[in-house]
Order: structure tokens, then C-alpha cells, then sequence
């Protein structure tokens, strides 16, 4: 049985994978055997963090410093893991950013920024890894949605755009590459206590008191609440699962 969780001789790529929920996703795919590449843009964080993952685990860790939201590079990446470790099984798209404003005062760079950091990367990364995943047979892609995939925000227009276009993105794709043996899934975590969260809590006077209130746990997230789900859409576990939108939230998207 624990076979169907193991990820021994996988290699998985994180992005957004030196802090955060990504982090926390490549320490548990690391934990259960997966050789990881960690994709950011930070240079100094994502060596450390591929050195704390290394030391601690034993795998093989490579920390790749890319934008994902250039094509170009993107492409780069992808190759660049598969000369490293001679193939990829995992893709985690977790890279994100956000701009909270009212609709009205957002500028189309804006816009474009947040939806080409968040949706169309991980288009991309998607597509760069399709052939890799392929030619061993199937592969697993995890994208990392949000609350905001299911409710509005006045101040979330241009990111809960871009996660609710995760989830409609991940279900078509999981649709045409299913015959590959390829299983499309989707992370909605709910408030996880994250540095993006941290200072959606100063932005937002209450917030941490509204969310705890709301949510049945009666608690904010940790990034280890999430990697239980991640390793079980990673792994053979999954395997007739594809397509879904799964919340790990507490119950925050159940509660009244």
C-alpha cells in the first residue's frame, strides 16, 4: 500500500518552489523519494532552499532561477531539467502573483502582469513538459488555485481571474492528455499563512479574525496542511483522478 504514495525515482518540478506553499510541496515530494527542481526567480532564496531540501532528504535537487512567465525561458527550463535528470513526472505550477486594487484603478500592465504570472505560465509550463511526460508514459500537473478560484473580491479581479482560469484550464487539459496517461489536477488551498497572506492581513484590518471565524477548523492554514493533498495528486494514488478541483481550506469554502 505505501507503494501507491511513493514518488521514488520521479522527478518533479516545483515553481515557486524556494518558499511558501512550494516550498512545502518540494519538502514532501523530497520526503517520499522525488528528485526535485525548484523554479524561481530569486537566486540567493532558491539556492537555499534546494540546499535545505538536499541536505535534509538526500534527493537530488536542482534549483533552476527562471521567469516563467517568458516563453523563452520556460522552454529553457524544461530542458534544462530534463538534461539534469533525464526525465520529469511532476509538474507543480505554484509561481503567482497578486495586486490588490478596486477594478477601477487597475492599468493593463497590471492586468497583463497578474494574469501572465499566474495563468498563462502555467500554460506554458504545462505545455514544455508534455513531451517529456509523455515518452515515460504519463505524468502528473498540479496547479495551485485559491479560494478566489470559487468566490470574488473586490480587490481580487485580475487574481481571481487568473485561479479561476487555473481550474477551467487544468480540466481541459486533463481532458486531451488523459489518452497520455497524464492526470490534470488542481490545489485550491484556502487561508494558508504564507508571506502573501501576511500582508493581505495588514492590507486588510479584521482579515485574520473573519477567516479563523469562518473557517469550521477554527484556524488559519500551515503549508504542511497542504502536502498531503499534493503528494496524493502526485502519486499513483491518483491515478483515475484527473481534472478536479480540490479545496484544502478547512472547510472555509463549506462554512456559513
Amino acid at each position: 500500500m505505501n507503494r501507491l504514495f511513493s514518488l521514488e525515482g520521479k522527478v518533479a518540478i516545483v515553481t515557486g518552489g524556494n518558499g511558501g506553499i512550494g516550498k512545502g510541496v518540494a519538502q514532501g515530494f523530497a520526503a517520499m523519494g522525488a528528485d526535485i527542481a525548484i523554479v524561481a526567480r530569486n537566486q540567493e532564496k532558491t539556492d537555499s532552499a534546494a540546499e535545505e531540501i538536499r541536505s535534509e532528504f538526500g534527493v537530488r535537487v536542482q534549483g533552476v532561477v527562471f521567469d516563467v512567465a517568458r516563453e523563452e525561458q520556460v522552454r529553457k527550463m524544461a530542458a534544462g531539467v530534463l538534461d539534469e535528470f533525464g526525465r520529469i513526472d511532476i509538474l507543480v505550477n505554484n509561481a503567482g502573483i497578486n495586486i490588490r486594487k478596486m477594478p477601477q484603478e487597475f492599468t493593463m500592465d497590471e492586468w497583463d502582469s497578474v494574469l501572465s504570472g499566474n495563468l498563462r505560465s502555467a500554460f506554458m509550463c504545462s505545455n514544455a513538459v508534455y513531451a517529456a511526460m509523455k515518452s515515460v508514459g504519463g505524468g502528473k500537473i498540479i496547479n495551485i488555485g485559491s479560494m478566489t478560484s470559487i468566490f470574488g473580491g473586490a480587490k481580487l479581479a485580475t487574481y481571481g481571474a487568473s485561479k479561476g482560469g487555473i481550474v477551467q484550464m487544468a480540466r481541459s487539459i486533463a481532458c486531451a492528455w488523459a489518452p497520455d496517461n497524464i492526470q490534470v489536477n488542481s490545489i485550491l488551498p484556502g487561508w494558508i499563512d504564507t508571506e502573501m497572506t501576511q500582508q493581505a492581513r495588514r492590507d486588510i484590518p479584521g482579515l485574520n479574525e473573519r477567516v479563523a471565524s469562518r473557517t469550521p477548523a477554527g484556524r488559519w492554514g500551515e503549508t504542511k496542511d497542504l502536502i498531503g493533498a499534493a503528494i496524493f495528486l502526485a502519486s499513483s494514488a491518483s491515478d483515475f483522478v484527473t481534472g478536479v478541483a480540490l479545496p484544502v481550506d478547512g472547510g472555509f469554502s463549506i462554512g456559513m
